[in-house]
């Protein structure tokens, strides 16, 4: 794990508000831009704030911690500075969301980490062909612009 904030003293990241948590996802994947609406829906106090991978920033937060900038095989969140992957940062971002949501969280807990990471790896490399692909990147409603980061 890299140290918090690592990305502020990586040349190649741009600076980006990073002053609430924040889930990078597959912006084709119609698994996880249906999650990017999902977690729309269930925050309304707009906790998290939201980054398609695709974009100039998701790629460079991508190759900063070391994962294939063309494979999105896993969400990141970022939160105080800490980037959880796989398992462990869905169940945070679940988490997040506040009840009922984060029963769920709690529920994959129970689960050995490796065991989650198995399932979350299975689902993320049949993703596409389970749930298909978008013909464009998610762009969120005018009125959830102020959510996303580009």
């Amino acid at each position: 794990m890299r140290e918090p904030y690592s990305y502020r003293a990586d040349p190649t990241i741009p600076k980006f508000p990073d002053d609430r948590p924040i889930i990078i996802f597959d912006g084709y994947c119609a698994l996880c831009s249906g999650f990017a609406q999902f977690v729309l829906k269930h925050d309304p106090a707009g906790r998290y704030r939201l980054l398609a991978a695709q974009s100039p920033l998701g790629h460079a937060l991508y190759v900063h911690y070391g994962l294939d900038p063309q494979d999105y095989a896993t969400n990141i969140l970022i939160e105080n500075g800490l980037a959880f992957f796989k398992s462990e940062g869905s169940i945070r971002m679940a988490e997040g969301l506040g009840l009922p949501w984060s029963l769920a969280g709690g529920v994959f807990r129970i689960l050995p980490l490796p065991v989650r990471d198995r399932l979350y790896e299975f689902i993320a490399r049949n993703r596409l062909r389970f749930f298909g692909k978008r013909e464009t990147c998610y762009l969120p409603e005018r009125r959830y612009e102020d959510r996303f980061l580009r």
